[in-house]
Formats: structure tokens, C-alpha cells, sequence
């Protein structure tokens, strides 16, 4: 099978149909906290604001210029990332990037959708992109956290 054929595997129509509905698209007024997060091999970027309450996150909004695998995770971290507590956030990330480069299995409810980017495993170039939206809300969470300690 060429390398062609699977890349157009890798954009199932599930793929296709979050990265076509990420939720919490607009960016917050005020929000307690933001972090940008850029992918150095394609460009991508991903934006989030947080609002943090009693160390979850109680509001967050997001602007997402990324690959269709990018706009999904970012899709399905938008479905579930209210609430969570740095930690969960963490777990998450560290979740996914082992499902993406050990082979691990998909991260744990509430973020266990994002079991549909298992097929990107063998895209590496892609990695960065699908991790973005994570990143950027541990960067985020992480820089509230110290602010507030200081």
C-alpha cells in the first residue's frame, strides 16, 4: 500500500466530521490565563484561554489554524476539557503522546475519543499537531498555577 493511500485512511470521515465541529471555537474576555502553541514541521497553531476555578477549569475557548488531526483533537478536547484539573490535563496529554509514539493504548474517559487518531501513529510529522491543544492547555494552566503561587 503506497504512503498516498494511507494518508487518505488517516482522514477518516470521523476525522473529518470533528475536525468540521470543534466546539468553544471563540476566544475568552478576560480569561485568567492563555497560552499559544505552535507545531515547528507544518505550522500549525492552537490558541486556548482558561478561566480557572478552584484549580479546574471552569470556561475555555480556543482558536485553532491546524491540519484536519489537529482540528479533531482540539474537537474532542473542546468536548471534555471543562472541569478538569491540572493533573487530568497532564494524565491526557502524557496519555495520548504514548498512544502516538509507544504504542500505548488511547487515553482514559473523558478523553478516551481520542482513540480515533490511533491511525496517525505512523504519521510522526503529524504528531505536534494532534498534541497542540493539550499543550497549550498545560502551558496555560501551568503559568495560572505559578502566578498564583507567587
Amino acid at each position: 500500500m503506497s504512503s498516498e493511500t494511507d494518508l487518505i485512511k488517516l482522514y477518516s470521515a470521523r476525522i473529518l466530521a470533528l475536525a468540521a465541529d470543534i466546539p468553544h471555537l471563540e476566544r475568552l474576555e478576560n480569561p485568567d490565563t492563555s497560552a499559544k502553541k505552535r507545531a515547528p514541521l507544518c505550522g500549525s497553531t492552537v490558541t486556548v484561554d482558561l478561566r480557572i476555578h478552584q484549580g479546574r477549569i471552569s470556561e475555555f475557548g480556543q482558536d485553532v489554524k491546524a491540519c484536519a488531526l489537529g482540528q479533531a483533537a482540539a474537537s474532542i478536547v473542546g468536548q471534555n476539557i471543562i472541569g478538569r484539573s491540572l493533573a487530568e490535563v497532564e494524565t491526557a496529554r502524557d496519555e495520548l503522546k504514548a498512544m502516538l509514539t509507544a504504542g500505548e493504548a488511547a487515553p482514559k474517559a473523558p478523553f478516551a475519543d481520542l482513540e480515533v487518531l490511533v491511525p496517525a501513529r505512523e504519521f510522526k510529522n503529524r504528531h505536534a499537531s494532534i498534541l497542540l491543544c493539550l499543550e497549550a492547555c498545560l502551558e496555560a494552566f501551568k503559568a495560572n498555577t505559578q502566578e498564583n503561587c507567587a
